[in-house]
């Protein structure tokens, strides 16, 4: 008799605990599957990319919804400062990203230069052979062009940087159309509405509506570099610094060259 119950106690504390080890995987497969939402400020000009690395990171993180605000990185870089919830900023240019580095609101261990890219003038596909040069911006017969507003686009301002340098910017500044981001520009040299602008390589390479005549001398104009970064008062900051840890991957890295990017 006494065996019996023993035997029934033994069995009884296997089962409850193998129960208990059931339910402390359950509870920590729903702790790692538990829905969260981050938040990215990225660059206008990463927009293709950057939807491409969404669907991938989704097969991977059903749990992650990843919620993409593009524009200019500086005007991205003003509402971070100014208290925006982001989880995650990409930049189009190192100075925008070092304020908040400065500000303390980006650890610089989270923080890695990534990318960089070309600065290219485009025309209407069907303007070919009227502008050939950045020089020939100044021509009397271009009236108007656009560049992304200096202060708040790092394309903007790498532009004006350019004209600069080439002697044209006193003789080009009369005949601008300032844009929000180099998406804006890239649409108005597609509806003819100027007669060119400047973006960057990688905008001009997605529309068939626009030609690259020309590249502005590296020499030219700041280094063009794409800094990403985990704000440090991320309410979620683990999955932030694990999809920043995914944006740096082997894998994703070819998506980046595919769109036209060149690795750091």
């Amino acid at each position: 008799m006494l065996k019996k119950i023993s035997m029934f106690l033994f069995v009884f504390l296997l089962v409850a605990a193998c129960s208990n080890d059931e339910n402390i995987e359950e509870g920590t497969a729903q702790k790692n599957t538990k829905p969260v939402e981050l938040t990215i400020s990225a660059a206008a000009s990463l927009k293709d990319a950057m939807e491409e690395i969404q669907h991938t990171y989704k097969e991977k993180h059903p749990e992650v919804k990843l919620n993409f605000n593009f524009g200019g990185s500086g005007s991205l870089q003003q509402q971070i400062s100014q208290g925006a919830p982001v989880d995650l900023f990409f930049s189009a240019a190192d100075d925008k990203f070092d304020l908040l580095v400065e500000e303390g609101l980006i650890a610089k261990e989270d923080g890695a230069d990534l990318l960089s890219n070309e600065l290219v003038l485009i025309v209407p596909k069907e303007e070919q052979g009227v502008i050939q040069s950045f020089q020939d911006l100044a021509k009397e017969s271009v009236s108007q062009l656009s560049i992304g507003t200096p202060e708040t686009v790092p394309a903007g301002k790498y532009a004006k940087e350019s004209f600069e340098k080439v002697g044209i910017w006193n003789d080009v500044e009369p005949k601008i159309v300032f844009a929000k981001d180099v998406r804006q520009v890239l649409s108005y040299v597609e509806t003819g509405n100027v007669q060119a602008g400047v973006v960057y390589k990688t905008d001009a390479l997605t529309s068939d509506k626009v030609t690259i005549v020309a590249s502005a001398d590296s020499a030219s104009h700041s280094p063009i570099i794409y800094p990403v970064g985990v704000i440090k008062d991320s309410k979620h900051y683990e999955a932030a610094k694990e999809f920043y840890a995914f944006l740096q991957s082997e894998k994703i890295l070819k998506v980046y060259e595919d769109y036209g990017f060149t690795i750091e």
